[in-house]
């Protein structure tokens, strides 16, 4: 049998000043930045412009336009449709690895000669720092691709066992017509992997990006094709999410949804499913929302905690999926902590990404901003929140929210309860005799359950607070940030109201993409239909 190079994760590359990829990539985004791009749908692999075009600006700067997409129309959205059927016989016959040879060389043009294009398209049009770029488009993108191939070899090795004269086997058949891809701004990777995984296992593709990664969906797009993918497998369409899902929702060939993004979204889309008529029950996988915690205990390193809180909840502008927004800690600790994180947000550099030495950029458009601005206000006007960072958010150029911290009295406040989806993380102090309490608290406050941290030196404690936190989490971190899983390394998803936790960069997320059928061979069939059992007994 075949097999395939065993999967690392990609290297991130440090950017140091002299660096030759520092260079590299401050070109590409001169480049970039300095033309305004046309951006087509791509269906059944042509480039089908419109003329009803959508513009993508820089976050950080929103006069400055990136580029311009051509919206697709009822009759394209359907076109797409046609396309990824017409594709769909071909492509689930296609031996695995012709598929895995495609994506295995998308990986390494990622890596290689399309690196800094993905990572400029992402920090230009999605405002994300050189490092969380780099780690985002370049290296999960590439992990994401190798590691899928990977899974998708050991799923196909997971067979029966045999009787003697027998041949027992699965087929693990791809889903029956095509998947519907629904993909965030948040992460370009994840943008390529919601197409990507259904189609590595024989599932074409309709994919709908978020408007506000349109510039990056474009170059994922053309790394996919210029590593080989057949034409109508993945089909890229701008459009009105209302509209595109509606037509995709009517089409009795819908076989699957692959989707991150709001609970809200996601919510509606398994209502409609459920109304709906379709040829197979159509499978749902979505990451959606989350109300991240980080708890400390008494015994927690303060210093570790400190760093842990800041890159938990201020990277990429606290628009993670698990970004740390509700923070729990004892009130031993607290002046220090509250110290400690006061002095080093005032130190956080908050700018045009292009900048190399701002920690955060930009927050993804003028709506987010205003819900953050909200937020804030409404803390600095309600007695039982104090703010204790300065900074006002600000969208003269870019929509700049500044890292906040907020110290609550009430546990329930709607900031210790609700998603923002920015750069806001909100302290309740506990008295330290209640962190028994504070567990229960913490698994009943948020209707999500996506990721936690806990920080706790003494063992005992990880090991109780992990026990009773069971639940409230997809990924759970001891002594470490709320973010920052590795394909490969911590497979990634949540359940409640967080989603379906079908773990994504994982063998499980790749099972729900096929429809396996059981085959049994008989070599040797038997000679007569009657068992011994029936036999009269033998006569005396």
């Amino acid at each position: 049998m075949t097999t395939l190079p065993l999967p690392a994760n990609e290297i991130v590359r440090a950017y140091a000043p002299g660096s030759t990829e520092r260079a590299r990539l401050k070109a590409a985004l001169t480049t970039m930045s300095g033309n305004r791009a046309s951006l087509p749908s791509i269906i059944g692999g042509k480039a089908i412009t419109t003329g009803n075009l959508e513009t993508a600006v820089m976050p950080h700067l929103h006069a400055h336009v990136l580029a311009d997409a051509h919206l697709a129309g009822a009759a394209d959205v359907k076109a797409a449709i046609d396309a990824a059927k017409r594709a769909a016989h071909d492509w689930s016959q296609t031996g695995w690895e012709a598929r895995a040879r495609i994506f295995l060389k998308a990986a390494d043009l990622v890596a290689g000669p399309w690196r800094y294009r993905l990572n400029a398209a992402t920090m230009l049009g999605q405002s994300k720092t050189v490092h969380q770029a780099e780690i985002d488009s370049a290296a999960e993108f590439a992990d994401f691709l190798r590691f899928n191939a990977h899974f998708m070899t050991r799923l196909y090795a997971e067979q029966p066992i045999s009787a003697p004269r027998e041949w027992n086997r699965v087929d693990y058949r791809p889903l029956e017509g095509f998947v519907y891809a629904v993909t965030p701004f948040n992460f370009t990777a994840i943008a390529a992997n919601l197409p990507c995984a259904p189609a590595m296992m024989g599932v074409p593709v309709v994919w709908k990006p978020s408007p506000n990664a349109k510039l990056s969906a474009h170059y994922i797009m053309a790394v996919l094709q210029e590593a080989g993918l057949p034409d109508g497998v993945i089909n890229l369409v701008y459009g009105d999410a209302e509209m595109v899902t509606r037509i995709v929702l009517d089409d009795s060939g819908l076989a699957g949804i692959h989707f991150t993004g709001s609970t809200g979204v996601f919510d509606h889309l398994r209502r409609e499913i459920a109304a709906g008529s379709y040829r197979n029950m159509p499978r749902l996988v979505g990451e959606t929302g989350g109300k991240n915690f980080t708890l400390a205990h008494a015994s927690a390193d303060v210093d570790a905690l400190a760093i842990g809180v800041i890159r938990g909840g201020y990277e990429y502008q606290g628009q993670k999926c698990s970004a740390t927004s509700r923070l729990y800690c004892p009130r031993s600790l607290w002046p220090t902590l509250r110290d400690r994180l006061v002095d080093e947000i005032a130190q956080i550099r908050v700018g045009d990404v292009r900048d190399f030495s701002c920690f955060m950029g930009a927050v993804i458009d003028r709506r987010a901003w205003s819900r953050h601005a909200e937020a804030i206000a409404r803390a600095r006007r309600d007695s039982s929140h104090t703010v204790l960072t300065q900074g006002e958010p600000d969208d003269c150029e870019g929509y700049f929210t500044p890292p906040t911290l907020i110290e609550t009295q009430d546990q329930n406040s709607p900031l210790m309860r609700e998603e923002l989806f920015g750069p806001i993380i909100t302290a309740f102090v506990y008295e330290d005799a209640r962190f028994d309490e504070i567990l229960g608290d913490i698994d009943q406050t948020s209707e999500y359950a996506l990721t936690g941290a806990i920080f706790a030196q003494d063992s005992a404690v990880l090991e109780h607070a992990q026990a009773k936190l069971r639940y409230a989490a997809g990924n759970l971190y001891l002594n470490d940030k709320s973010t920052g899983a590795v394909v490969g390394q911590q497979p990634f998803g949540g359940a409640r109201a967080s989603g379906t936790n079908d773990k994504a960069g994982s063998l499980w997320n790749l099972t729900r993409w096929v429809s396996p059928r059981t085959i049994k061979e008989n070599f040797i069939p038997p000679a007569d239909w009657r068992y011994p059992s029936i036999e009269p007994d033998a006569s005396i």
